[in-house]
């Protein structure tokens, strides 16, 4: 084992983001903890994300809007925002900044 990295959530953010950018952090046991980057993205029509585990996010760059099942207005989160989404709430990335990226933190972990 090394020495630890200092790193930096907003570093390294690609000037062209022509698809959303998954990175994992961190990975073990019952959980993930990934940095997601999007420019202008969303869930693509009719799709929706139906995840295993729980999942906590916090939108630490730009601004994107969540919509749930059942609901019909997005959920709007800013710089700061988190909200954690139980496993199997059906949701989608409805839109994202197209002016600047927006940078996720997303944490998935089975809870006990």
């Amino acid at each position: 084992m090394g020495d630890p990295d200092v790193r930096n959530l907003l570093d390294e953010i690609p000037d062209s983001i022509p698809e959303e950018v998954f990175e994992t952090l961190v990975e073990g046991g019952p959980f993930k903890l990934e940095r997601i980057i999007s420019k202008g993205h969303a869930t693509p029509p009719g799709q929706w994300y139906d995840q295993e585990r729980d999942e906590w996010v916090v939108l630490l760059r730009g601004k994107a809007g969540l919509l749930f099942e059942g609901e019909t207005q997005p959920r709007t989160l800013k710089p700061g925002d988190f909200i954690l989404i139980p496993a199997h709430c059906r949701h989608r990335v409805e839109w994202s900044d197209e002016q600047g990226p927006t940078v996720w933190l997303a944490l998935h972990f089975v809870a006990s």
